[in-house]
């Protein structure tokens, strides 16, 4: 099951987030926010992609308040299918490494986004939802033209 708020769910020792939502939007212009560096980084934080297949990214988010090189994740691309998948590592050091992925699908006129992130620890997992949740609701506001929320403010409204 999945919904715009997140569900987290249990496999063996480890947790996977999944994220479902509409966003009204083509595919493609989703894809670009979630691909393209120049738009990442306004709703992420700093990243750099080797598009393809075995390629690399690197990103440093904005939240949390963390140094730099405590945020910073690195990983390999995965899944490279435009303008439906985007899989990719997540190797930070906060963290258990794990798999991020992307999937796009038309839906009416706009994009059904189902995001998950598999390999979490189960303690770090529920850290995760409410930073996850804010990252998306940035990535809504910067698809609409619209201020981005406080990645803090937002993941403390959240987790409340």
């Amino acid at each position: 099951m999945t919904d715009p708020d997140g569900v987290l769910t249990v496999d063996g020792a480890h947790a996977v987030l999944t994220f479902e939502r509409h966003l009204p939007y083509p595919p493609e212009a989703v894809w670009a926010a979630i691909t393209d560096p120049a738009e990442r980084a306004q709703w992420f934080g700093a990243t750099s992609i080797d598009a393809r297949v075995g390629g690399s990214i690197e990103m440093v988010p904005d939240g949390p308040p963390l140094p730099a090189d405590r945020k910073r994740m690195t990983g390999r691309i995965l899944v490279w299918d435009p303008p439906h998948v985007f899989e990719h590592e997540w190797q930070q050091s906060i963290v258990e490494d794990g798999v991020v992925r992307y999937e796009l699908s038309p839906d009416g006129a706009g994009t059904r986004l189902r995001f998950s992130h598999r390999g979490l620890g189960l303690r770090s997992a529920g850290g995760f939802l409410g930073g996850t949740h804010a990252y998306l609701d940035r990535l809504r506001a910067h698809l609409d033209g619209a201020p981005l929320p406080d990645w803090s403010r937002r993941r403390a409204e959240i987790d409340q």
